[in-house]
């Protein structure tokens, strides 16, 4: 594969269940990204040393995903300008995923995070590849298709659904 362009990391290894989706979806797109873990407790020096030289080795996001106090996707954002988005994740230590959402999603002017849902490292991956896409014709065409499968889904869904007899009038 090409040199990645998207960082995908994440606090732990549990957290890999989740942030392995990130990754498919650029399998599909193909994007190619490097996944690693990065805990901004358990190895601060390690995250700097991965914020501070991710624009020197190519990539154009990162994707950042935790669980519990979720200070990972903050606090490499607050070392690099490349685009972050954060994942926030509902892990064993967490209170419902509420402190991992909120304390990716709270942060203080100056310091973006993109934040999507809680477990939502899926769409993290899709945001990426649109940033991306913004420079790159050809991502841009994937994308388009990927978002018009999407639409032909539901479509399909919906004519089954219907041939079943469940549609009602409004009348």
């Amino acid at each position: 594969m090409s040199q990645a362009i998207v960082g995908i990391i994440m606090g732990s290894q549990s957290d890999l269940r989740i942030m392995k989706e990130a990754a498919e979806v650029l399998d599909d797109l193909k994007v190619a990204y490097d996944l690693t873990i990065v805990s901004a407790h358990r190895t601060p020096l390690r995250m700097v040393d991965y914020a501070q030289h991710a624009k020197a080795k190519g990539l154009k996001v990162i994707i950042a995903g935790a669980g519990g106090a979720a200070h990972l996707p903050g606090m490499v954002a607050s070392i690099t300008t490349l685009p972050v988005i954060g994942v926030p994740v509902k892990s064993s230590n967490s209170i419902d995923g509420w402190d991992s959402v909120l304390s990716i999603l709270q942060m203080p002017s100056g310091v973006p995070v993109a934040t999507v849902a809680l477990d939502g490292a899926r769409n993290a991956g899709i945001l990426a590849a649109q940033i991306i896409a913004t420079s790159d014709s050809a991502l841009f065409s994937r994308l388009e298709s990927f978002k018009q499968s999407l639409q032909n889904k539901v479509e399909e869904a919906a004519s089954q659904l219907e041939s079943k007899g469940w549609r009602q009038s409004l009348h």
